[in-house]
């Protein structure tokens, strides 16, 4: 059986002192003796190192919101793998919407940065998912389908068991919208049997596959009981202590 995995992703939220009152606060209210979720949580850069410092006793796992693909260099304002690793992180998010949309992140990009995170030594969550005009032309299916093959381009059968798939349907991220349990649990479905074909039935089934799109308590519960879908991306709703654990509950 699939553990569940519940990362926050706090985008461009929180100074140093905004991000240690929330850590303070998640730390309250998670249950320490769960074993049945893991949780992550996406700080900016500038407060991983604090971060780490706060959870490393913890359950809690941290990860970076983005990274290059090169291990050093003149790329003025980059962050690389090797300096996320520095500051306690296990997992970095690839791919996510806003950085395909707004800073027009390429999915052969997407695959160098993939592909040198694994060589480091993190673990991508890997995000995929459609916009509101493909969807509305029927083209979710292929659109997920074009930016699995690409993303995970030359990645190995053992590499991909170091990584998380994060389906967000872009229409969904944001805008109050989400995909009902049944539109996502059918392209975590699609998603899986990709998978198998591109590696195999085995791989595909110990995959964890999450769902990100205007997550929230009041819904996770519906998302999550999904069976292909193993946990949530959250946005918004992870700037919250309350909420986020809530979310982290029912996972449960």
């Amino acid at each position: 059986m699939r553990k569940k995995i519940v990362a926050g992703n706090w985008k461009m939220n929180n100074d140093l002192n905004e991000s240690i009152n929330l850590i303070s606060a998640i730390k309250k209210g998670i249950n320490e003796n769960n074993t049945n979720v893991d949780v992550i949580i996406c700080p900016p850069f500038t407060s991983l190192e604090t971060a780490y410092a706060l959870i490393k006793n913890t359950t809690i796992k941290l990860g970076a919101q983005n990274m290059y693909y090169e291990k050093n260099g003149a790329y003025t304002g980059e962050i690389s793998a090797g300096m996320l690793l520095s500051v306690g992180c296990e997992f970095v998010i690839l791919g996510h919407s806003e950085r395909r949309t707004i800073f027009g992140e390429t999915d052969e990009l997407i695959n160098k940065k993939i592909k040198s995170a694994i060589q480091a030594g993190l673990k991508p969550i890997f995000c995929i998912g459609e916009t509101l005009e493909q969807r509305e032309r029927g083209e979710a299916f292929e659109v997920v389908d074009d930016q699995l093959k690409k993303g995970l381009y030359q990645v190995s059968n053992e590499d991909i068991k170091n990584i998380i798939i994060a389906y967000e349907p872009v229409w969904a991220i944001g805008t109050g919208k989400n995909a009902t349990p049944e539109q996502a649990q059918e392209i975590h479905n699609y998603i899986r049997k990709q998978i198998s074909a591109m590696y195999d039935s085995l791989t595909a089934e110990k995959l964890i596959i999450q769902y990100g799109g205007s997550v929230k308590p009041e819904n996770s519960k519906q998302l999550m009981s999904m069976p292909d879908i193993d946990g949530a991306l959250v946005g918004g709703a992870c700037l919250k202590a309350d909420s986020f654990i809530s979310i982290i509950n029912s996972a449960v």
